[in-house]
């Protein structure tokens, strides 16, 4: 399996938007490790989210722009190489003959992430701060164990 990287911009800060599967909130946690993590860490295959304390797998919390942006923006690769799959899967053959339309899909705006929201770390995993709304409000969780903080 061939894989289509796909660019999602971060805020100044180095933050990502995210949305909760659970709750539908948006907030942001920061992409990659920050300068304060622990060498040692490891981190779970799970997040919270800092605003209802539910978790959900690493790979759901897309926001609807975000998981949109990523289909559209590999449409065309991927057209590109099932194109080519296909000819190499009848080339030579005296019986099929496939043709097909070199129309790629247009490739999608960019994204463009506000710096917006405010950052909070959690006392417990201070290394691992997020962005909530600016008007949201305490308990928060930490993204990394779930426990309620308020600052």
């Amino acid at each position: 399996m061939t894989s289509i990287p796909v660019s999602l911009p971060l805020d100044i800060d180095g933050f990502i938007r995210r949305e909760c599967p659970n709750c539908g909130q948006e907030f942001k946690w920061h992409h990659g490790k920050t300068d304060y993590a622990p060498d040692h860490y490891v981190y779970s295959g799970v997040h919270w989210c800092p605003l209802c304390g539910q978790s959900a797998a690493l790979d759901q919390w897309w926001t609807p722009a975000q998981a949109e942006h990523m289909r559209d923006a590999a449409m065309g690769p991927a057209l590109d190489q099932l194109r080519e799959g296909m000819k190499d899967a009848v080339r030579g053959s005296k019986f099929i003959k496939i043709e097909m339309s070199n129309d790629h899909p247009q490739a999608p705006d960019p994204l463009v992430e506000r710096d917006d929201m405010m950052i909070i770390a959690p006392p417990c995993h201070q290394w691992e701060p997020v962005k909530v709304p600016d008007k949201s409000a305490a308990p928060y969780y930490c993204l990394l164990c779930g426990e309620a903080y308020a600052v």
